[in-house]
């Protein structure tokens, strides 16, 4: 059984670059391993990433896919439904980007929009949502029972750290996209929110398909702790790559380049 952490035993304590580089990229390394078992063993596997806005689900699934084949690791990251997918069965457009084997699909922020932000906003009917959380735990079952490998992550963040991490992207120019009109908005309904929360795990933490709480105050702790435990969860083996080697550059004497003076170079302004 998962050892669940209490909030007050969550170590707060500022961990060191040197000692954090170091970890990132030995999980890093192993994550490349798991991406060359799940292609020779044809997994498929899907990781799910919610949380508050804010709580740093981004910046994990940057360092997940950040050393992987993008044509492996996949992102997902859905807008805002069209009128024809609202009318489409509530699961349907997040089916079309399920794995194939030997893919691993990362969906930053799922179908659980509509136990959060859709019933919070009211984007949704009381029926729609209710709805919502009958079936999700059986739509869930059936991928598992596909053989589709399915991890699910809450990033948990205090309203005091939210507020500091919003309050630096307004002052950021380089961070001001990753705050919109809902972000600010999710503000104002706190308790709305922690109570979906609440009531969305009451329904879909399972023993099939749990959720998986990361303590998200202190980014870098949360991106070892979340990666460290994505590995834990797929049993996987290295797989010997054959031995690579510069083959000789085959020289043509005929041949003359293209002189410089015909190409359009960018200005080296640096």
């Amino acid at each position: 059984m998962e050892q669940k952490v209490e909030p007050k035993k969550r170590n707060k304590k500022k961990i060191n670059n040197q000692v954090y580089e170091r970890e990132l990229e030995n999980l890093q390394i192993e994550l490349v391993k798991l991406q060359d078992w799940i292609q020779h063993k044809g997994l498929k596997v899907v990781i799910i990433f919610e949380g508050r806005d804010a709580a740093g689900k981004g910046g994990v699934i940057k360092r997940i896919a950040q050393s992987l084949n993008p044509r492996v690791c996949k992102i997902v990251a859905l807008g805002t439904p069209s009128s024809k997918e609202k009318s489409q069965w509530y699961f349907q457009r997040y089916v079309s980007h399920l794995p194939s084997a030997g893919e691993m699909i990362l969906f930053d922020r799922s179908w659980y929009n509509r136990a959060g932000v859709e019933h919070v906003m009211d984007f949704c009917t009381e029926d729609e949502y209710n709805e919502f959380m009958r079936s999700c735990p059986d739509f869930e079952r059936m991928l598992i029972r596909s053989g589709t490998i399915l991890l699910k992550y809450w990033f948990s963040v205090s309203d005091e750290e939210q507020e500091k991490r919003f309050q630096d992207r307004i002052d950021d120019p380089t961070k001001g996209w990753k705050l919109s009109p809902m972000d600010l908005k999710s503000r104002e309904h706190w308790l709305e929110y922690s109570k979906a929360k609440d009531e969305m795990f009451k329904f879909t933490d399972t023993k099939q398909s749990p959720w998986y709480v990361v303590p998200a105050d202190n980014k870098k702790r949360a991106r070892l702790n979340c990666l460290s435990h994505i590995l834990s969860m797929i049993p996987y083996e290295q797989i010997e790559r054959p031995e690579l080697s510069l083959p000789p550059r085959k020289v043509d004497k005929g041949y003359i380049r293209t002189p410089f003076t015909n190409q359009t170079f960018v200005p080296e302004k640096y």
